[in-house]
């Protein structure tokens, strides 16, 4: 059997990630983490009041929607690419 022909190599520029150039990705993507830190939040303090006491699992709970929310603000505001360095 013959093995078939290879494929030619487009020779195309170095591209941005999508997340770089697409104003929209961005915004709905970085929204999305938002709101699901939100959420998270949200279902910890629901069990807070609940509960008493704040156990370790709470406290994990709030520290991962913190980390979700901070992932979407860096993921909107996008501040590596829009710095430059100055020589």
């Amino acid at each position: 059997m013959s093995s078939p022909t290879p494929l030619p190599e487009k020779s195309s520029p170095v591209t941005k990630p999508l997340s770089e150039k697409c104003w929209s990705c961005r915004i709905l993507s970085g929204g999305g983490l938002l709101a699901s830190g939100g959420y998270v939040y949200m279902q910890a303090q629901k069990f807070k009041h609940l509960r008493g006491p704040t156990s370790m699992g709470t406290v994990a709970q709030i520290i991962f929607a913190a980390g979700l929310a901070s992932w979407g603000v860096v993921l909107i505001a996008d501040p590596v690419g829009k710095k430059t360095r100055e020589q």
